[in-house]
């Protein structure tokens, strides 16, 4: 099968060196005699239109060629061209998409399996299988009708340290996100009173931080959800409570090595949705790094699966 793409390019990705990469990935592509053109996004949003004008392609591919942001507009244009009525006139391929990662966290490219190395990720667009992947949607906040995303939602401690590390102009990668986490630790905002409900569950806590995943990482070393898989039609929960600096700090050195169910104040679930009500003070929340809500009262977070076809090397995770 002939694969056509578009690779939205975000230059600035990776303080800027994702600009770097644009002759490679032109040689590359030349070279294999493939169909393509690279576009360049100029500034927030513009991913998104460019995705959802280009999805209506027969046998096209769109690729999000940046770091999570970047893939997270891709999901947004693709999946917002999918709930136009029309859409089911159109064939499925138009829901094909690639994943060039050159970002600074590039998680969601690593739940999706996706090799982190720029050549080896270029090969598997032209050799790769599709697979379907499932897609979460958050509502609430600033986004009262909704926002999708593909790796995952923080809320509390972990959106508050997403916060911070996209204020750092001297680090990037994963070392923003840890010196972040110290600093997050060391101011410790106090947690709201939150209302979750999800199955036939319906719980009153204090957590610190709250994490939904569709993928498997967060801030380049984080794992929140180290068995999640973007194709089992789930979400999945973490959750750690509001406790001690110490005891919050063992936790964060668990949630790097993906062991955060030895701690005494976290707990881990999974489910299809969830419902989250502040009852008092107010949840700060993000989804695949976009700011949902500083302050937000209530939140509505579900899995859709099978919404899109990813190229992979493998069934997913």
């Amino acid at each position: 099968m002939n694969r056509y793409f578009t690779i939205i390019l975000n230059p600035i990705a990776d303080q800027g060196n994702a600009k770097k990469k644009i002759p490679l990935i032109k040689e590359f592509f030349s070279e294999n005699a493939t169909d393509f053109k690279i576009v360049l996004t100029e500034g927030i949003g513009h991913a998104t239109s460019i995705a959802a004008s280009s999805a209506h392609i027969p046998d096209h591919v769109i690729v999000a060629a940046g770091g999570d942001g970047t893939s997270n507009e891709v999901i947004n244009g693709l999946m917002f061209n999918s709930r136009k009525p029309e859409s089911s006139s159109i064939h499925q391929n138009r829901l094909q998409f690639g994943v060039l990662p050159i970002g600074r966290g590039n998680d969601f490219a690593f739940g999706a399996g996706v090799p982190h190395d720029l050549t080896e990720s270029m090969r598997l667009l032209l050799d790769g299988t599709f697979y379907p992947m499932d897609v979460g949607l958050i509502t609430g906040g600033d986004f009262p009708k909704g926002r999708y995303f593909g790796n995952g939602v923080g809320i509390g401690f972990d959106a508050i340290v997403g916060l911070e590390a996209a204020k750092m102009k001297h680090f990037h990668g994963a070392a923003s996100y840890i010196i972040a986490a110290i600093k997050t630790l060391v101011m410790l905002p106090k947690a709201p009173t939150v209302e979750m409900s999800y199955k036939d569950k319906q719980q009153i806590l204090t957590p610190a931080l709250i994490s939904i995943m569709n993928g498997k990482r967060m801030g380049g070393a984080f794992f929140m959800a180290p068995d999640g898989d973007m194709s089992d039609g789930l979400l999945n929960l973490t959750l750690t409570h509001q406790g001690t600096r110490i005891s919050l700090l063992k936790a964060m050195m668990l949630y790097m090595k993906g062991k955060q169910s030895r701690h005494r104040g976290t707990f881990t679930d999974s489910a299809e949705k969830f419902s989250l009500k502040a009852l008092s003070g107010s949840m700060t929340a993000h989804a695949d790094g976009e700011t949902i809500c500083v302050a937000g009262t209530a939140l509505k977070v579900q899995i859709i699966p099978s919404a899109l076809q990813i190229i992979t090397r493998r069934r997913l995770p």
